[in-house]
């Protein structure tokens, strides 16, 4: 668990740099459960990671961070960490997979980042041991870094403070980072708030490993829903997330589709694949009835895949 005090500090010192998003209730009566929006698709970079990168970065050694910046990414930490190089006037340098999304690699290019694109398999690596060739400065793991962590809990604070008696929140998994650090923020302040990691079909190893008692490898394939599922869980992580979480859901890709169309359609909301699981099981009735917060983490996603979609249309 990340200690009240450190999320707290995060929040102080990551202010001016991110946005207090919004809780908005998902407008109609139609629902299983009373269902709430917490946006952080409306962060500067689109993403909830800037909260996660700006603590880190703001907490690293300058010296070491002189030398640049540097993350593994599909691309939403990698624009939290060209961000914040940006603002000090460093490299940024991300090894993202290939089959990172145009619309993230573009935003990265755009906040002067430099992108290195490697199998799925090489990227893994690199976010498991915090190392790559030829790469030198501060690296910022996208998970599981603890000032990262503090800073993603700064969500789990806000959603305390913005909306009373909250049943159960739910929060894409991708890592872990972010369901750990919200849902030990809510240990701490809102301790009968009941927390669900939510994964895609396509990678689903946190609802494997509470069905076998222990962390296993699963089959992952990717999918348009790039900021969540994978092949296993970072070890450490999940020893960290395990005695927060109540439990897991799986999601399909065609329902995290139709979630996207609705939240365009119904709260004129942007989210990408990851940041529409939430929503999709909180429709079917996943987490049961009563107030339900969905975290959309972000809304990065390609106008190609978005327009697909809007039509009917499940991406590849």
């Amino acid at each position: 668990m990340i200690p009240l005090a450190e999320i707290e500090a995060a929040r102080e010192r990551i202010a001016g740099l991110v946005t207090r998003t919004p809780l908005l209730r998902l407008p109609g009566d139609e629902w299983p459960c009373e269902i709430w929006l917490k946006l952080e698709c409306l962060q500067p970079i689109g993403s909830f990671k800037l909260r996660g990168a700006g603590n880190a970065v703001r907490t690293a050694a300058p010296e070491t961070v002189a030398r640049g910046l540097w993350t593994t990414s599909a691309g939403n930490m990698a624009q939290g960490v060209a961000w914040m190089a940006r603002e000090l006037g460093v490299e940024a340098t991300i090894v993202v997979p290939d089959h990172a999304p145009p619309t993230k690699l573009d935003a990265i290019a755009r906040l002067g980042g430099r992108s290195i694109p490697v199998p799925f398999a090489r990227w893994w690596e690199a976010m498991e041991t915090g190392t790559f060739p030829g790469l030198d400065g501060h690296f910022v793991h996208p998970v599981r870094d603890p000032a990262v962590m503090a800073g993603n809990g700064t969500i789990g604070l806000e959603i305390a403070e913005q909306l009373d008696d909250v049943d159960a929140v739910l929060i894409p998994w991708g890592g872990g980072g972010l369901t750990t650090g919200i849902a030990s923020a809510l240990a701490a302040v809102s301790p009968s708030t009941r927390v669900y990691a939510c994964e895609p079909e396509t990678g689903a190893p946190v609802s494997a490993a509470l069905a076998a008692g222990a962390a296993v490898e699963v089959e992952y394939r990717p999918s348009f829903v790039d900021g969540a599922g994978s092949k296993g869980l970072l070890p450490d992580m999940w020893e960290l997330a395990r005695p927060l979480i109540t439990g897991a859901f799986v999601v399909s890709i065609a329902d995290a589709a139709a979630a996207v169309r609705l939240l365009v359609e119904r709260a004129r909301v942007i989210a990408e694949g990851a940041g529409a699981l939430p929503v999709a099981a909180a429709l079917q009735g996943a987490a049961g009835p009563g107030r339900i917060v969905c975290v959309v983490s972000g809304g990065n996603i390609d106008a190609g895949r978005l327009a697909s979609i809007l039509v009917g249309d499940v991406p590849d």
